[in-house]
């Protein structure tokens, strides 16, 4: 009998929960209508869509009116510092923010690389000193939580950093909103988010921002007060909104992850496994790296085994490169090494205990 596939990728997405895509089901037949217009058809699609910011603001303690829907977190990252006139980041950051940076400093503008500690957890001392004489309108990016390692930066001390320097804060929380409780959001200037990473549909996502609105990257109709043109999906609005009462109360399902992931570890630690990052970490991700053994090279022999993994963001899919957050962290030759195993709340227990004894037996036969 062929075994499904077990699946430890949700990093990477997550599988929608049934009462997202019975919300979308239902909206597809009755909101299909265009947010937009004024007639009964638009009125009700506008009304998912205003359902959605609703939740978001109670979520987060945002104001309503001031939350963008976007087409996922990489836009709301691009949207978010899209006034920056100066930059301060790393090359931790996922690479919506990264090539943004660099495409800002090929610009000419001033854009200061944050160093990378192995750990992976960023040093406010060193964010004070990069923010030092940055112009007016500069802006620190920082992640939530690590989208490869799932290390947790110190968000409310570098908020406090940044605003004593003059800069804004924009915090990309795509991987940590329902998995930890965020903690500092109500000094966070602006937060980027994806519905797809917390179990809800794919295309959409939202900036959230406080004081003067970013300006728009593109141009068009009135949509989203202007800022964001272009027809708002009321059918992914509708599934959004449910995802995102069901993260509230998430991070306490997450939470219990972090056995089944730590009992993973020391298995693996014992057959060679590095760790990758520091702790604090989002308790269902694991980054491992392997002397000896390409990490993409095992995640191709796990997936022939049923088992799906990853060997870095998907973002970066497709490349000859290896991570570039472990490069930055620990040096191409661990990154050379690398996968990512991240946990979900449906992930069966048993399912993980067979995924950990067919790793080792790969590891064996790559290591005969």
């Amino acid at each position: 009998m062929v075994r499904d596939p077990i699946y430890l990728d949700w990093n990477a997405t997550t599988p929608p929960y049934p009462e997202v895509l019975q919300a979308m089901a239902l909206a597809a037949e009755v909101a299909w209508g265009n947010p937009a217009s004024v007639h009964g058809h638009g009125r009700r699609a506008r009304a998912e869509v205003e359902s959605l910011r609703e939740a978001l603001a109670e979520a987060l303690g945002f104001s309503a009116r001031d939350i963008i829907l976007t087409s996922g977190g990489t836009e709301a990252n691009n949207l978010g510092l899209s006034a920056a006139t100066a930059l301060v980041t790393s090359r931790l950051e996922h690479p919506s923010v990264v090539r943004l940076a660099e495409a800002l400093a090929a610009r000419g503008r001033v854009v200061r690389w944050l160093p990378v500690p192995s750990s992976g957890r960023l040093e406010p001392a060193a964010v004070h000193e990069a923010c030092q004489g940055l112009p007016a309108g500069a802006w620190v990016a920082v992640q939530a939580a690590n989208h490869e390692t799932g290390v947790l930066q110190p968000i409310a001390a570098i908020a406090e950093i940044a605003h004593a320097a003059g800069c804004r804060l924009h915090v990309d929380a795509v991987q940590a909103f329902g998995k930890v409780a965020l903690e500092g959001l109500s000094a966070v200037d602006s937060l980027a988010l994806a519905a797809h990473k917390i179990r809800g549909p794919k295309g959409i996502g939202a900036l959230l921002f406080r004081g003067s609105a970013p300006p728009p990257l593109l141009l068009g109709g009135s949509q989203e007060r202007g800022l964001r043109p272009g027809t708002v999906d009321a059918v992914a609005a509708a599934g959004f909104a449910v995802a995102v009462r069901c993260a509230v109360s998430a991070p306490e399902r997450w939470a219990k992850l972090r056995l089944l992931r730590d009992d993973l570890e020391r298995a693996l630690l014992a057959h060679g496994a590095q760790i990758n990052g520091a702790e604090p970490r989002l308790p269902h991700v694991s980054n491992l790296s392997f002397e000896g053994v390409r990490g993409d090279e095992l995640v191709v022999a796990l997936d022939l085994a049923g088992v799906q993994v990853s060997s870095g963001s998907a973002c970066a899919a497709g490349t000859a490169e290896p991570s570039p957050v472990i490069s930055a962290m620990l040096g191409r030759h661990r990154a050379e090494g690398a996968i990512r195993i991240s946990l979900g709340d449906a992930t069966p227990p048993k399912a993980l205990t067979e995924a950990k004894v067919e790793l080792i037996q790969q590891l064996a036969t790559f290591n005969a």
